[in-house]
């Protein structure tokens, strides 16, 4: 029986999504074929909106590309870019274009990309817009006005994973109480670590999606503990990528070794390769998990 990402969300079934960023121009070729690869694995595909606020072809233009190749798109926004007006407009055409599942999140900061210049817009934080989309699911617009017909979306959010930051536990009960239907975490290296956090959180009832980022070298591991706030890679992780003969072979083991202590603890795990998802398959038969 073939299911859509809601009705999976509800299920027992232990969830893969995966992560595909547009192009930086009008040829989709290459992103399209890496998406071909998790046909048959991925329950759903994230498309990055302007990831660490670099500039690609839109979220919502892929989304349905990818729609078009029969796979299922969870179309990312941002609200760095855009106001509430157009955050309005982009999700109202998404819905008429036939996307139906959207991961809202607040943005990186313009500085940190390749327009460093640019104005960020910042109208709407990611809770806020969890809120705008909920009335847009009753027919009515963030002024309160009716609209000639509504939504119905399964929207997502965003959170990091370290249990020692009350503030971000508090937003992401704000997002959940704000009816996110799902979370996705940050990328996942220290099991003990997301452990703690789904006990600080287990009172919410949303399904968590664990992300995961395969390491491919010590100098990887290493900018992801100085860079990345809430990112912990354990010194043992540390030691056995840096002894291996082929650190991209021993990522992949030490990420399908986290997947499977991550099925005791969450509803799924959120692959996000840095480059293409050549490997994803293979991770995902190491850890023993078939086709969808």
């Amino acid at each position: 029986m073939l299911f859509n990402f809601r009705e999976k969300l509800n299920s027992s079934k232990f969830l893969v999504t995966a992560e595909v960023s547009p192009p930086k121009g009008t040829r989709f070729s290459v992103p399209l074929e890496d998406a071909h690869q998790l046909k048959g694995i991925a329950d759903a595909i994230n498309v990055t909106d302007n990831q660490c606020s670099i500039m690609h072809m839109s979220s919502l233009a892929f989304s349905k590309l990818l729609l078009d190749e029969g796979h299922e798109p969870i179309m990312q926004l941002t609200c760095r870019d855009r106001n509430r007006i157009g955050l309005q407009s982009d999700l109202l055409g998404a819905y008429a274009l036939g996307i139906r599942n959207i991961c809202v999140m607040t943005g990186d900061f313009p500085s940190c990309g390749d327009h460093p210049g640019s104005k960020p817009v910042y109208d709407l934080d990611s809770v806020q817009l969890l809120q705008l989309v909920r009335k847009l699911d009753s027919s009515i617009n963030f002024a309160g006005n009716r609209l000639d017909g509504g939504t119905s979306f399964c929207a997502g959010a965003v959170s990091g994973i370290d249990p020692e930051k009350p503030l971000q536990l508090i937003k992401l009960e704000k997002k959940v109480s704000c009816g996110a239907d799902f979370i996705q975490t940050q990328a996942v290296y220290d099991v003990g670590m997301f452990e703690e956090f789904m006990e600080a959180i287990s009172h919410l009832e949303v399904p968590v999606i664990a992300g995961l980022i395969p390491l491919k070298s010590l100098g990887m591991a290493e900018f992801m503990n100085r860079n990345i706030s809430g990112i912990h890679v354990p010194e043992e992780i540390m030691l056995r990528i840096k002894d291996a003969p082929d650190p991209v072979e021993e990522g992949l083991s030490i990420a399908s070794e986290t997947i499977k202590e991550l099925m005791k603890l969450s509803r799924g795990v959120h692959i996000m390769p840095v480059g293409s998802h050549k490997n994803t398959a293979r991770l995902l038969s190491m850890a023993g998990i078939s086709g969808k």
